[in-house]
């Protein structure tokens, strides 16, 4: 198997179809295209339908390919999944049997030195998943650092956020930071020891991604309008990577479900974390409709003030 395949095979995808239960004539979202791997499993398991979303414009080809192959059983739509409903109207589907949503990077992105999300490969300060907007270098360069440093801290769960942001604040007065690895060794500087479990810039990196993607507020928007689209008895299942977007998703279904039912929480099996280390960290929660009324829950519900 090549480095690209492995980079684009989903994460417990056994795990999320098991729980998904897709059945003949029903309908699926995928919140979270990216490649696809997900929704190729949901089509093949059976006859029925999904719709892809996905804020990347990258990902259009691959649609593409997709609607060649299966037809009218697949459709596409180039948003983020906090327009769940503008697109459920818009596509005309009334009913929706579940959802998939893989929160986060994806390989693909990840993998694509030019788009700036990792530490591990130089490029332009840039983690825009759609391509438009702030980018991360104007960030690094702009923003306050006390600003910068309650970013780092409230997004990424950084506890060293305060030396981090002089650091870079100093850095940025002698010379523009415009580099992943510049920034990268820039955060090094600001750990005492050269032997680390995680690479120093992970949390960081992580921080200004779901910052200046406004990824928390498109979670929380996205499993409000799944929850309330979804039929009876359907499911969302929701693939985490970080601690920080686990707890928005575990705070609401705790919110959603009924009482003293326990959170189902599945992780990757050693096998897989073996053959695809990239999934390490990774969580899924499953999220089933068993109360047909429900209002909108507002994030600081959720345990978040943003």
């Amino acid at each position: 198997m090549t480095n690209k395949e492995l980079g684009h095979r989903p994460v417990l995808i056994e795990e999320v179809i098991e729980q998904l239960g897709p059945k003949d004539n029903e309908t699926y979202i995928d919140a979270t295209f990216g490649y696809g791997g997900y929704t190729e499993r949901i089509l093949q398991s059976c006859e029925c339908k999904v719709i892809a979303i996905d804020r990347d414009p990258t990902v259009k080809k691959q649609a593409e390919r997709f609607k060649k192959k299966y037809g009218s059983r697949f459709s596409f739509v180039h948003s983020k999944f906090s327009q769940i409903d503008k697109i459920s109207k818009k596509t005309k589907e009334k009913e929706i049997n579940g959802f998939v949503f893989d929160i986060g990077v994806s390989s693909m992105q990840l993998d694509d030195a030019n788009r700036g999300f990792s530490f591990m490969q130089d490029g332009p300060l840039d983690m825009r998943m759609s391509q438009d907007g702030q980018t991360a270098s104007d960030l690094i360069n702009k923003k306050d650092k006390d600003e910068l440093a309650d970013i780092l801290y409230h997004y990424g769960d950084e506890r060293n956020s305060r030396k981090i942001a002089r650091n870079i604040e100093k850095h940025r007065t002698q010379k523009k930071i415009e580099s992943t690895i510049e920034l990268a060794e820039i955060i090094k500087k600001s750990f005492p020891s050269k032997y680390y479990k995680k690479h120093p810039a992970t949390k960081t990196f992580q921080a200004i991604r779901i910052f200046i993607n406004n990824e928390i507020q498109e979670l929380h928007a996205g499993l409000n309008q799944a929850f309330n689209l979804v039929r009876a008895n359907g499911k969302i299942c929701v693939v985490t990577f970080h601690s920080i977007e686990d707890r928005l998703v575990k705070n609401f279904t705790n919110k959603v479900c009924l009482k003293n039912k326990k959170t189902k929480l599945i992780k990757p099996s050693s096998k897989e974390v073996l053959s695809n280390p990239r999934s390490r960290s990774a969580k899924l929660r499953v999220i089933k409709r068993e109360r047909l009324n429900f209002n909108y829950i507002p994030i600081s519900e959720l345990g978040f003030e943003l």
